[in-house]
Order: structure tokens, then sequence, then C-alpha cells
């Protein structure tokens, strides 16, 4: 099958020189136009990379320059294609007109065929880069987002995305295991986006929040005069996500009297309210999290062993962000688009000293704190740009790698690098590489070797 052949219109009064172009130009498929309404239906009906535009058309009756009419409908209708002017002797200041408009380069008539294509070639060049470049963005916005919501470029919150998207459609029980301020809730509404339960409920509810008293009518429900204040009967979290998904953050809080009736209604699928002496059916699926280590508590007898393994049939671990390299400013960028749309619309882009400032913490706080101290910055800044006096961070110095092999170190520092230019510069090739001090081609074997995606 031949290869399809780009696009060149000839927008040409002269019959001539359009038969002329078209035979110089045979790695182009040449579609000829007379006019401003010929050009016009070329541009529907097909893709041109490149125009040449003769300005000397004859003008319409009413006197409109029926060139620029041209000009003004390409730049319309095919913004990005590239559009070389015509211009006569003495012609000179309309072809500058034409650049000023959105032209992208002119030759002078009489025609030199073969300078002429020299132009066409480069403008041709040029516009498939900029394709690349375009698709190239459009795929790294597409990898920069899974499960819907979470914004990553980091392989190891991939993999964790890809985990909870294979296990969403069972109806196992998953404990999401992390630090505070990870994402555990955003990744348990994952779980749940994901599945065919997608359409009932999300349940959420903070164990550790609810006081110890209050957190078994809070799961399981009562019947009205079950307790002093019971003054009606009310659903529990159970029961309300029937049909969907609960998620019980920090599980580990939960006390130990409350851990044998939730590993009941696991067993059982079963529930009593408080004060009740029927069983109802409940079809929920169980998601939780917590940041302590259960295993410990388990041997210390603060949690349940048979309950572990009922809630932890699925474990994923969920890293830090200082785990995922490039993230911090992917995320850092998100934010900032929300908050200045939402407090203060002046501001438009972090500064390079607040980049590198992000790059260099440690964010103890993970995600949270990241989105708080984005949030607050975009308040207090004055300027367009935030810089690292307005995030509050000092340059984190503290050399975090314990590695001693000095390749696995230099290894360790290149992916590093590279994931946090990659980040700067939203996946643009180009612009990490020149960030880095190296050429492309060095950068894609860089990627290859250390398995690093764009």
């Amino acid at each position: 099958m031949a290869e399809k052949k780009p696009v060149l219109l000839v927008v040409e009064d002269d019959k001539g020189l359009q038969a002329q172009l078209k035979w110089a130009y045979d790695d182009f498929e040449v579609v000829p136009a007379l006019d401003r309404e010929g050009a016009i239906a070329a541009l529907r009906t097909h893709e041109p990379a490149v125009v040449t535009l003769d300005l000397g058309l004859p003008p319409d009756p009413d006197g409109t320059s029926e060139g620029f009419a041209v000009l003004e409908a390409i730049m319309e209708l095919k913004p990005d294609t590239k559009v070389i002017v015509a211009s006569g002797h003495g012609a000179r200041e309309s072809a500058l007109r034409a650049i000023e408009c959105g032209a992208y380069d002119f030759y002078q008539k009489p025609v030199d065929i073969e300078a002429l294509g020299l132009i066409v070639r480069r403008a041709f060049a040029l516009h498939e880069i900029e394709e690349d470049n375009r698709r190239l963005s459009e795929r790294v916005s597409e990898e920069k987002t899974v499960l819907g919501n979470l914004i990553t470029g980091a392989p190891e919150m991939a993999k964790v995305a890809r985990t909870i998207e294979r296990v969403a459609n069972t109806n196992v029980s998953v404990m999401l295991l992390g630090a505070s301020g990870t994402g555990k809730e955003l990744l348990a509404r994952g779980v749940h986006d994901s599945s065919e339960r997608r359409n009932g409920p999300f349940i959420a509810i903070n164990c550790a929040a609810i006081p110890e008293n209050l957190l078994e009518s809070e799961l399981f429900g009562h019947e009205k005069g079950a307790f002093t204040g019971a003054v009606k009967t009310t659903e529990g979290k159970i029961e309300s996500a029937h049909g969907g998904t609960l998620f019980l953050d920090e599980v580990g809080d939960i006390p130990l009297p409350l851990q044998v009736k939730l590993l009941r209604f696991l067993q059982e699928r079963k529930i009593e309210r408080i004060g009740g002496r029927k069983e109802i059916s409940v079809d929920t699926r169980v998601v939780c999290a917590t940041h302590q280590d259960l295993e410990s508590m388990i041997g210390a007898g603060l949690f349940r062993e048979d309950l572990f393994y009922r809630l932890a049939e699925i474990v994923v671990r969920i890293p830090t962000l200082a785990e995922r390299p490039g993230d911090a400013v992917l995320l850092a960028k998100a934010f900032l688009k929300r908050y200045a749309g939402e407090f203060n619309p002046q501001v438009k882009s972090l500064g390079p000293d607040a980049l590198a400032a992000i790059d260099s913490w440690s964010w103890p706080g993970n995600v949270r704190e990241l989105e708080n101290r984005i949030k607050r910055a975009v308040i207090m800044c004055d300027g367009k740009m935030i810089g690292a006096g307005d995030l509050d961070l000092q340059e984190n110095a503290e050399d975090r790698d314990d590695v001693l092999n000095l390749k696995a170190a230099r290894e360790q520092a290149d992916r590093r690098v590279i994931r946090h230019a990659l980040a700067r510069s939203e996946g643009n090739i180009s612009s990490t590489a020149k960030m880095l001090g190296i050429s492309r081609p060095t950068l894609y074997d860089l990627l290859k070797q250390y398995d690093l995606s764009a």
C-alpha cells in the first residue's frame, strides 16, 4: 500500500503556473484552487499541511483583497497550516503584512520553482514537528491521569492504579496501606468507580474521627428507642452502602468489641441494628485504609487477626509523594490551576525557584501538605508567579540516598533527575533534553535504558 502523500494546496489563478507546481512537487498531493471559493472548498475537504497563496488574486467586486480573504479563511479554518504567500515586484509590504496576519513565509514572483520548493519542504518539516509535539502532548496528558482523577507520571503509582483496576470488578475486600495524605480515599473511590458498583453509593467513614461509643451506631444503625436520644430508626453506613462500596478509613482505630461485630458482617453479609432483633442482608463491598502497622497491632493484641485477613484479601501499598519523583511538580501545577481560578486569577505559574523547592522538599505531609501549601501560596501571592518564598519552603539539603554502590547511586540519581525534568516540561522531549543539557537521542537512550516513559 502506497504511503499517503501530504497535501499541498496551491491557490493560484494562473493555470499554467498551477500545472508547473503540480509537476514540480510530485512528493505532495497537489490540490489546485483558482479563487477564494475554490480554496475554502479545498480546505473543507482536505487537510493541507502547506498552502501556497497568490496575494494578487483578482479582487472581489466590492474591492476586497481576495488574497487576504483567503489567508483569513485559512487562519480561521486551519490555523496550524503553513501558508506561503506570493508577492509580485513592489509588493513586499503586502507580504510582510500577510506574515503579521499568520503566514509562514513569502516568495517573490516570477517563481523560482527550486527556491519555492525549498520553502515548501521546510514548511512541511516544521508542520510535521509541530504535529508530533501536539500528539506527544496529548499522549502525555492522557498518561498523567489514571483511575479518572489520579494525577501521576510515576511508575510506582501507575502500578497501584493497574492493581486497583484489576481487582475492581471482583467483590474482594481491599486494604489500602499508606502514610497520611497519600490519597487513600481517592484510590478507594477509584476502586468503586472502576467496578460494576459504580452506580451504587460510595459511603466513607473515618473510624478515628468518631467517638468509640458512637461508632457502632454509625456503622450498624439503630432502632427507635434503642438508647437515650434514639428518637427514630436510623440506617448505619454499612446498610446505606448497600449495592455500593463502604470505605473504612483508619480501620486500625476500630475498638476490639466492635471488631467482632464487623467480622461477623464480613462473614455472613448480614447485620443487626442496635436494639434490633432482625437480621438484615446487605450487599456492600468493603474497602479500608490505615497508616498503622496492623500486623504489629495484632501481635500486641489490639487488632484481631481473623478480621485482618477478612479485610486484607487484596493489599495495596501506596508510595509516599517523596517516592514518586516528578509527581510533586505535576500535582503542584494541577492545584495551582484549580485554586488560581477559585481564589486569585492573576496567578499563572510557578517560578523556577518554586519548582526547585518543590522538587527538593521531602513532603512529610504528602499530597495533602502539597495541596495546602499551593492553596495558601495562591491566596497570598501578589504577582503572576509563585516563588519559593510564597510556598514557605527551604531547600532540603539532606541527601536521602543511602545507596553505597556508585553505579546504583548514579542510576538512581539519573532516574530521579530525568523524571523531574519530564514533569517540569510536561513530557516535551525537546524541552526535557535542553533542561538536562543533553541531546534528544541521548535522552531517548536513557529513557529506554531506565524503562521510563515520556
